[in-house]
């Protein structure tokens, strides 16, 4: 029999923990590199992207650094809020060392290789979930994306994009679509990147928040980034080195400043964030609308199908509840099963 080439797991272990080893040592190098006087006194700053073990912050003055990350600093990504000493001069490029990261208010998740999870950004106020009329309109989509924000308690804006494309044959299901939500209690924005309509009310939302666009592919995410973000060169399709888990995404996540405090966060990977793993329970809580009668079924294991004296289903037979979002809620809970 020929060999194989592929590593067993017992040599793919050695070989992370020979890395792990190595980077150790060099951070080790680098830490001892920097000596108490080199180094000014303790402030806040806030990061702007991350890479390896280097990271851009800007300072409370609003100027951008590029400094080291202390070994002792575990997980670090766009928006945390860190502590870092100024370098006293100018070492190998680098200009400060970061010390450590504050508490974070939110955190963006994917799930990865090695790590089963692993953050992409932190401290977000805002999640706008972009749709379009074409390639499709789905409630569903809309649906898990409101149920992701939902269990990691970040606000988020439905954002209908193409708006140009609205017509006689889609305009009043889509538009019926979106007051459903507005009668939920989510903000829905009309725009489109293409004729720059709306936008203004987009930029408007963003003001005194941290930022990021998400949606499926084709609703038109990046054209509305570069609209809002003229200046800034976007890579609107950076592709993962790992056939598409997005594990080493070639872009970083980045922030960008506007203007009335606003920030935008934004990489391929962030804009294709979703619903990854979650509890059924979970899943149920995350429908906003579904609350009031969560705990009001005849049986404590109710599938909210056809069970008898379901809540839910006798909301929507006095039509308190959404039909619609209640078939979306049950193919969700059949997606995750499946996965």
């Amino acid at each position: 029999m020929g060999r194989h080439n592929k590593l067993s797991k017992g040599q793919q272990r050695r070989v992370r923990e020979n890395m792990q080893k190595r980077l150790a040592k060099r951070d080790l190098r680098q830490d001892v590199e920097w000596s108490a006087e080199q180094l000014g006194q303790m402030q806040s700053a806030l990061v702007i992207s991350r890479f390896g073990q280097h990271a851009d912050i800007e300072t409370a003055d609003g100027v951008t650094l590029r400094c080291n990350i202390r070994r002792t600093v575990g997980s670090l990504v766009t928006g945390d809020e860190v502590a870092y000493r100024p370098a006293a001069e100018n070492e190998q490029g680098l200009q400060g060392v970061i010390e450590a990261v504050e508490e974070r208010r939110s955190v963006l998740t994917r799930p990865d290789t090695y790590d089963g999870i692993k953050p992409v950004a932190a401290n977000i106020d805002q999640i706008f979930v972009v749709t379009s009329p074409l390639p499709a309109f789905s409630s569903q989509i809309i649906d898990r994306y409101l149920v992701a924000c939902e269990d990691i308690a970040i606000r988020p804006v439905i954002v209908l994009n193409k708006a140009d494309l609205l017509d006689e044959d889609n305009r009043d299901a889509i538009e019926s679509r979106l007051q459903v939500y507005r009668d939920i209690g989510y903000q829905v924005a009309t725009v489109s990147a293409k004729q720059a309509q709306g936008l203004d009310q987009l930029t408007a939302l963003m003001a005194d928040n941290v930022s990021i666009f998400v949606g499926q592919s084709g609703v038109g995410k990046s054209s509305l980034v570069n609209a809002i973000l003229p200046d800034a060169a976007i890579e609107t399709g950076a592709v993962s080195s790992n056939s598409g888990l997005g594990q080493h995404t070639t872009t970083v996540a980045k922030l960008h400043r506007l203007a009335n405090r606003a920030a935008l966060i934004d990489s391929p990977g962030i804009r294709e964030f979703g619903l990854w793993h979650i509890e059924p329970e979970r899943v149920t809580w995350g429908f906003r609308d579904f609350r009031p009668f969560i705990g009001g079924c005849k049986f404590r294991d109710c599938t909210h199908k056809n069970d008898p004296g379901c809540a839910l289903q006798a909301a929507v037979a006095a039509q308190k509840l959404d039909a619609e979002r209640l078939e979306n809620y049950h193919r969700i809970i059949e997606s995750l099963q499946q996965a």
